[in-house]
Order: C-alpha cells, then structure tokens, then sequence
C-alpha cells in the first residue's frame, strides 16, 4: 500500500484514518493516522465508506458496490476503489479520472449538441413558411443558446425589417424595429452578410431599448452573428444574456454560427419558396379559366375539371369575350395536346393571341389563319383544337355562328329535348401550313342550349367494369334531359355525371361551355350584366 503510486487511505469501520501512504499525504496534507476521515477527506469519500460499513439488514459481510465512489479533491476527479479488510475497515485507493471524465463531459456535451441541431435542422427545414422559419429560429436559439434570441429577415424593397423574438421559455412574438440597425453593433453588417464580430468586441450595454424584449432586464453579453443563405444573407441572428451569467464563449459563439448556418439554409429556402409561389400565383391568374356571366341577354357558364387531382390548370381552356352592348360576344373553347404545365403555358398563348384578334371576330376563318401562324412559327411542337361560337340576342332568341377547328363539333338541345349535332368542322390548329374549317349557323329559342366541350368528357372511361368511354351518346343522353335549364344547371348535370362514371379513374382534362337563351324577355345589359329574367 504504501508503495502504491496511487493515493490510498485506510479507513477503520468507526471512520477513522488507520493509514495513508505519500500519494494520498500529498493529496490530503492534513491526513493522518488516528483523525476521522471527515476532518481530512473530501466529504463524498466519508459518505461512501458509511455506507460501505454500514452492516447490512440481514447480517453477513457488507457487499462491494459494483461502482467506484466518485468525486473532486483539490481541483481533480478521481475514483475511489474499495478493498474490504478482514477487521471491518476498507482500504480506498483513489484513481485519477480527471482526463477520462473531461474526455466524457466533452463526449457528452458533443453528443447534446449534435441532438440539438439534429432537431434544429428537422424543426426549421418542416414548414416553408417564413414567418414560421423565423418563430422556430428565435424559439430554439433563446432555450438553447442564450436567455433570448432576436431574428431579422433582410427588408424586403419599401418595408420594414421583419423582426421576431423569443424570451426563455416563452413564445415566439413579432418586434418592430423602431431604430436603425446600425445602432446595434456588428448588426448591419451581419444583414449585409459580413463575419460575425466577436462579442468580446461588442458593448451590450450600447444594445438599443427596442432589440431587448420587455422585462429581460440588463444585457450582460450578445452575439450579433449573420444567417447564411443561398446566394444571399438570409438575415441575422442576435443572442442575449443577463447580467450575472457567464459571458459567451468563443467556443459558444462557434456553435451559434453552426446552428446559424442551418437557420439560415431554412430561411433561404422558405423566402425562395414564398417567391416562387407569389411569381406561380401571377402567372395562374393568367393561366385559370375566367369566372363567366350573362352578357348581351345570353347566359354563358363553363365547368373545368384537370386531369390531376394536385393540378389546377392544364391543357384545356375557355373564355368568352363580351362586346360592346347589343353586340356579338366570341366564345372559345380549345383542348391543347398534353396535359399539364406545358399544356397549359401553350393554352394561355392561344389565349392571348385570340384576345389580340378580337377585332375581326366577326370572321372566324381569319382568326384561326392567323392563329395557326403564329403557332406555327414558334417554338411549341404541340397542336390544339379549337371552337369558336359567336352568340348575339335577336329578340326572344340567340343568333350563333359556331366553327369547329378539329374539335368535336357541339350539341345543341332543344326545347322539347331533341339533341342535334352543330354542322361544323375543320382541321387542327397548328399542325399544318393551311388550315380549313367551316361554319354553321343557327337559333337558339329560349331555354334551349349549345354546348361545347373537350374530348376529356365523351373519351372518359369508367362506367360499371371501369374501361367504358363516357362517348357522344351518352353526352346526348344526358343533356336530353337538361331542355329548358339555365346554363349553369346544365354544365353542373354534365360535370356530376361525368365525375360520376370516372370515379376515381384517371382522366383527361375536360370543360364544358354552356351557351343558352335565357327563358323571358330581353333586358337590356347593364355593364355586361342582364338585370333579370321574368318567367314568360
């Protein structure tokens, strides 16, 4: 024992000191033979050699822990070991664990962080939402890094900075920056992107009163760091702490910038995704088929449904372009080949382009010319066919010129049920150098309605076995049965019944237009609007 390179005390079953060696001498300066272990040892070696000679509830010798007692004595960590004696005492020899415990503590702590970014990285990258992004930011950054946390977005043109905050706990709230950015240290230019300044060289006291949520109290210490983002700053990231606790660390400060980095990448991404979403927004408007209404005495309604259940648009569309009132409003109806984006970025371009033409709606051959060359010359290789139907009130009914361009032709219902087939037909738009198509005209009496529609809606298949197409005659089957209806009845009784024999099928796209000549007499339109109908 004595020889022993490791301190070793020996302890009577009263705890008293029986023996030391040098190593343990050295330790413990005031240890002695004959002195209780608690007047010359750290107090969790007397607790630990109590409990060791405490005799146990049912007799017999006392049984060794598993485990080593562990504590500090001057300024180091050690293991104390225990060795039972035959007289009742326990020699403790004391291993220096100093380095194996750091090298755990530094394990452990490693290990804690790696969690939290772990959980960071999961929180921030779950929601798109920027607002969202920047709560999440300021609400892990004020548990886990500091006492509380500021998060800014870079300003957007004409606004004001976008600030968030978080307290402790509590939960994320909405600042206003009522200063300049300037006046908090190294924060413009941590917005701007710029390296962090280390927070030894930034004063918290010259933190302005508006960065400090309400009752935090004095700043202690802050980090001003910025959130890296892809291509640009996504904003900057601001840590508080009171006064009376531990300033930040440079190894703290580096772990800041680590989950910065990972805020920042989420932020970036959440902006962009806004951004893109507002520009995709833009262009549907363009893209959506127009709500429709009475113009000129004639009803007009029209249904879309897309192929794609997460679509909204594709290849299929409509319009109908009112003029001045008493005169001709042009309805169109088109099918571009494809389905989707594509088809629908294509179906918006002849949308455009027939909105140029409307001048010379009257003549529906030169619109479709005209049409098939400017398709042709651009860099589309797809096709479309089209429907063009110009409707205008004659007393009680309406006048059509109706012209097919390799579109199925129309259905015209009647007053008493009857259904006919439009005359028209012609060829594909922009397919070919030449296109041909031909005209038909005809009446419609009141309740009786034109229709026009997309082959989405006669090739559907479903039925009983789920491979039957929806097909012409049933289409005509079931707008028998619509004689007399308003327009928006009868595209509504299409839609369900088609809707009705796909089931959960995939399909084209299809749309219906619906032209009809209202039930009662005529009524001069009011900004495009018919004030009313009157049963006749």
């Amino acid at each position: 024992m004595r020889a022993a390179p490791c301190p070793v005390v020996l302890i009577d079953a009263s705890g008293t000191v029986r023996e030391v060696n040098e190593a343990a001498r050295a330790l413990f300066p005031r240890a002695a033979p004959g002195r209780p272990v608690d007047d010359v040892a750290p107090g969790w070696l007397g607790a630990a050699h109590r409990r060791l000679s405490a005799p146990p509830p049912g007799g017999g010798p006392a049984a060794v822990p598993d485990e080593p007692a562990r504590g500090r004595a001057a300024g180091r960590s050690f293991a104390a070991h225990p060795t039972p004696l035959d007289d009742g005492g326990v020699a403790w020899w004391l291993v220096d664990d100093t380095e194996h415990r750091l090298a755990e503590e530094s394990l452990r702590h490693e290990r804690e962080r790696t969690a939290f970014l772990a959980e960071a990285s999961n929180r921030l990258l779950s929601s798109l939402n920027l607002d969202r992004c920047m709560e999440v930011t300021a609400e892990l950054a004020s548990r886990h890094l500091a006492d509380a946390a500021v998060v800014f977005a870079p300003a957007a043109r004409g606004r004001a900075l976008s600030v968030v905050g978080c307290a402790g706990d509590g939960p994320p709230f909405r600042m206003t920056a009522e200063g300049d950015p300037a006046a908090v240290p190294g924060l413009a230019e941590a917005l701007q992107g710029s390296p962090p300044v280390p927070s030894r060289w930034a004063d918290p006291s010259a933190a302005p009163q508006w960065l400090v949520p309400g009752g935090f109290g004095p700043v202690g210490s802050m980090v001003v760091t910025p959130l890296p983002g892809h291509g640009a700053p996504a904003g900057a990231l601001v840590l508080l702490r009171r006064t009376g606790r531990d300033a930040f660390t440079g190894d703290e400060e580096l772990f800041a910038r680590m989950f910065a980095a990972r805020a920042g990448a989420a932020l970036s991404a959440a902006r962009m995704y806004a951004e893109q979403a507002r520009i995709t927004e833009t262009l549907m408007r363009e893209l959506l088929p127009p709500p429709l209404r009475h113009l000129d005495g004639v009803e007009f309604a029209a249904g879309y449904r897309p192929s794609g259940t997460s679509e909204r648009i594709g290849g299929d569309f409509y319009d109908v372009h009112p003029a001045a009132a008493g005169g001709v409003s042009l309805a169109v109806l088109g099918d571009v080949c494809g389905k989707g984006l594509e088809a629908a970025v294509l179906a918006g371009k002849i949308r455009n382009t027939l909105q140029a033409l409307l001048p010379m709606a009257d003549d529906h051959q030169r619109m479709l010319r005209l049409l098939n060359g400017a398709l042709l010359s651009s860099h589309h290789t797809r096709f479309a066919t089209l429907v063009l139907a110009s409707a205008a009130r004659e007393g009680d009914h309406v006048a059509l010129r109706v012209t097919s361009a390799g579109h199925p032709p129309p259905l015209v219902v009647r007053a008493d049920g009857r259904v006919e087939t439009v005359d028209t037909a012609g060829s594909l738009v922009g397919a070919l150098p030449e296109i041909g198509a031909r005209t038909a005209r005809l009446r419609l009496a009141p309740g009786e309605t034109c229709l026009l529609f997309t082959d989405g809606v006669t090739e559907a298949r479903g039925g009983p076995l789920g491979d039957a197409m929806f097909g012409e005659d049933r289409l005509a089957e079931t707008l028998s049965h619509c004689a007399g209806m308003p327009a928006e009845a009868v595209v509504e009784h299409v839609q369900m019944l088609a809707a009705q024999w796909t089931g959960a099928n995939v399909h084209d796209d299809m749309a219906v237009v619906a032209i009809t000549a209202p039930r009662g007499a005529h009524l001069s339109a009011v900004d495009g609007h018919t004030p009313g109908r009157f049963t006749s």
